[in-house]
């Protein structure tokens, strides 16, 4: 089953709060609470806010346990941009530009949990056995011949082929 939970008009950047919700995909509840809990940003307080909404969301509304959630996604959509003008040199002025987000937070208890660990391990288990084909002797590509290096030398080689 799936919860979500949506902060509009969040005065903050989308780009700024893009940066902290790619950490909290994927990531058990409880993990995405202390991660968040130990980020120094602004945007980490306000992803707190919405993850705890969600949790809330979970618990009240379809009666599941939060020990059991993931994080299936969590987005950031642009929000409508405040313009405002601040005056320059000479007269003249420029605008500025005070973007809002809007976040949005989707809890599954669904989805196979894959933490940062079990993502270290599976690179891990990938290196060594590109080692092990490599030590082994199996070429991964048939090796490149002078002739087929350069296209210059493709066309010589087969003007010498007609001839």
């Amino acid at each position: 089953m799936e919860v979500r939970s949506i902060y509009k008009y969040a005065r903050i950047s989308p780009f700024k709060v893009r940066e902290v919700t790619r950490e909290i995909q994927g990531l058990p509840v409880s993990a995405a609470l202390d991660l968040l809990a130990f980020t120094p940003k602004k945007a980490a307080f306000l992803i707190n806010k919405t993850l705890k909404s969600a949790i809330a969301n979970a618990e009240n509304n379809a009666n599941l346990k939060p020990d059991g959630l993931v994080v299936k996604e969590a987005v950031v959509g642009e929000g409508p941009t405040f313009k405002r003008m601040m005056a320059r040199a000479r007269g003249s002025g420029s605008r500025i530009l005070k973007r809002t987000s809007h976040i949005r937070i989707v809890l599954s208890d669904e989805i196979q949990i894959e933490t940062r660990e079990t993502r270290k391990k599976k690179r891990q288990q990938e290196k060594k056995e590109s080692r092990k084909q490599a030590t082994s002797g199996e070429p991964a590509e048939k090796p490149i011949t002078a002739t087929e290096k350069t296209p210059k030398a493709k066309k010589t080689a087969g003007k010498k082929a007609k001839k």
